[in-house]
């Protein structure tokens, strides 16, 4: 079987997650900056495979098991990893782990939906809520070196990251119920 470019992307974003997670422990500056680059790398290919395979109507189901996959793995990674050095700590963890329980919430509903051959498609708003979501961990991954950079008022890096990760996790359980809502819905009948 010949692999198409949006599988590749993806299949490349899984194996750029333990890059990163290694250079995640590089000392200083670029233990900052070169997760920061490889994660934004991870998040552009997750938003382009798609685009790709629906551009060029090159979906697949290695793409459709795949492509979540990739997604849940290198946030979750991330979750963890800025949760381990204290980035996210105290009641901010709590917005983690509400974006953790809805990944794994919404990856058994979604194989259970396929057991019972019924698709549910992605919906804006949980496209926004990923996009959000990436940018929370992108701008908390920059650590130190991004506070360095952005600092006015009373906002640094870190604070704007940690407004939009409890963004991320309103819309995670917005989202989620919306999901689980319609899951309930085929499960009943």
């Amino acid at each position: 079987m010949k692999l198409k470019i949006p599988n590749i992307l993806t299949i490349g974003r899984i194996i750029l997650t333990p890059i990163f997670i290694g250079t995640f422990y590089l000392p200083g500056p670029m233990g900052d900056w070169i997760p920061f680059f490889i994660f934004l790398l991870a998040s552009f290919t997750d938003f382009l495979d798609g685009l790709l395979a629906r551009l060029y109507k090159e979906e697949s189901k290695l793409g459709e098991l795949l492509d979540p996959i990739a997604d849940k793995i290198i946030v979750a990674s991330a979750l963890i990893l800025l949760v381990m050095d204290d980035t996210i700590k105290d009641y901010e963890i709590i917005a983690a782990i509400i974006i953790l329980i809805r990944e794994i919430l919404i990856s058994g509903l979604r194989e259970f939906l396929a057991k019972v051959q019924v698709k549910m498609p992605v919906n804006k708003l949980a496209k926004i809520k990923t996009f959000i979501q990436m940018c929370a961990i992108a701008i908390l991954l920059t650590g130190e070196s991004g506070n360095t950079l952005v600092n006015f008022a009373d906002f640094n890096a870190h604070s704007i990251g940690i407004i939009f990760l409890w963004l991320a996790a309103f819309l995670t359980v917005y989202t989620g119920y919306d999901y689980v809502r319609k899951g309930i819905d085929h499960a009943i009948e």
